[in-house]
């Protein structure tokens, strides 16, 4: 058996996918969360799984990969623990994609169409197609295009069924203990410093999102991954009124825009428990996280012109989370170039609910020696976006 020594930082999805799958490959993994696990950006997301908001490149490849494991990662958890396998709320459900005027509608076929060379699965809709799939939405719609491939999860749900499983085969967990520096010898790391004491490790991952930016600083190898804040809105039960996970068009180039301004689109879904989460948005503040009125009034105002019927609408809560920016809008995966035997899963943004199961199988290829699912070469660390 592989006893080499990890210590995963962070506890959230991507933490937590990477334990179990190093874990399963017969690693010694210790995660090591400051707070408690899924409770930081995993628990202020949507639980997107995506494949619809990517164009044909290595992130969309990532996704589709992604999207292929998590049916059977559900599944496999399932077989062990049917309880945390019904609490990841895995909905292959697909999503709707829709365009409301002429020039939006140009520019999703376009988008859709280079998607489909990627091999993509995608579905032009009709008036009446649309009409039947999701009633409650505007009949001002010029174009709309269905991603059968879309799913979504209950986030926290997920995270921490893959952080159980993890447990199962062989993980631990420490709570409560932020990493505060690193043990170097001979270029190589060799521990974390954590409340005092030293965590030896043959290899450190920093799974950290938002925070992967100030915890490769302590640990000597600086990465430009910055948090990027979004807010999102939820109803109280409206059961039936959305029926896939819709948005408008004008959210892809909200994903893509390197300004630091706010950024607002309509994305509305269901969740299993008939709740409607109303996103999104998207502007650079720190880790302020102060919600805004006027923020959180831009998302309603854009997802009511979507569903006009959500003017009635009674919003139970909001809240807002910090997704792990990096300025090219790629992923961060790999060992860093400086320091022997630290690697970095983060970058992932707003995506990273979805792809962590795939960022997770990569790990553990690259980290065995064998031969990644797909090509890696976008993700490397010493790309000028994350050494910069």
């Amino acid at each position: 058996m592989n006893r080499t020594r990890v210590v995963v930082i962070g506890a959230g999805i991507v933490g937590a996918a990477c334990a179990r799958e190093l874990a399963l490959a017969g690693f010694d993994v210790l995660v090591l969360d400051r707070g408690r696990p899924a409770g930081g950006t995993t628990s202020h997301g949507e639980g997107n799984l995506l494949v619809s908001d990517k164009g044909p490149g290595a992130e969309l490849a990532l996704a589709q990969l992604s999207a292929r494991l998590w049916p059977r990662l559900v599944a496999e958890i399932a077989e062990d623990d049917p309880r945390a396998a019904a609490a990841t709320e895995f909905d292959p459900k697909g999503g709707i994609v829709v365009a409301t005027t002429e020039a939006g509608a140009d520019a999703l076929v376009a988008f859709a169409e280079a998607q489909r060379t990627a091999g993509v699965r995608t579905e032009r809709l009709s008036a009446a197609d649309v009409a039947a799939a999701e009633p409650a939405l505007t009949r001002e719609v010029t174009a709309a295009v269905r991603y059968p491939e879309d799913a979504q999860v209950q986030p926290a749900g997920a995270a921490l069924a893959l952080l159980g499983s993890a447990l199962r085969h062989g993980a631990r967990l420490r709570t409560g203990a932020e990493v505060t520096g690193a043990r170097v010898r001979d270029g190589r790391i060799t521990g974390v410093r954590v409340a005092g004491e030293v965590v030896e490790a043959d290899v450190v991952v920093n799974a950290a999102g938002p925070w992967s930016g100030p915890v490769s600083a302590r640990l000597g190898a600086p990465i430009a991954v910055r948090p990027r804040r979004g807010e999102v809105l939820v109803t109280t039960p409206m059961p039936g009124v959305v029926r896939h996970k819709v948005y408008d068009a004008d959210y892809v180039g909200a994903v893509g825009t390197g300004s630091g301004e706010l950024q607002t689109s309509a994305v509305v879904e269901s969740t299993w428990g008939g709740t409607v989460l109303i996103g999104s948005s998207r502007r650079r503040v720190g880790f302020d996280d102060t919600i805004r009125p006027d923020v959180l009034g831009a998302i309603a105002a854009k997802a009511v012109r979507l569903f006009p019927a959500l003017a009635d609408a009674a919003v139970m809560r909001a809240y807002g989370g910090f997704r792990p920016y990096v300025d090219d809008h790629l992923p961060v995966l790999g060992e860093d170039p400086r320091l022997a035997g630290l690697w970095h899963a983060t970058g992932h943004e707003g995506a990273g609910i979805g792809l962590s199961v795939g960022t997770a199988l990569l790990l553990r290829e690259l980290l065995t020696g064998a031969t990644p699912s797909m090509p890696v070469a976008e993700f490397t660390v010493d790309r000028p976006a994350v050494l910069a």
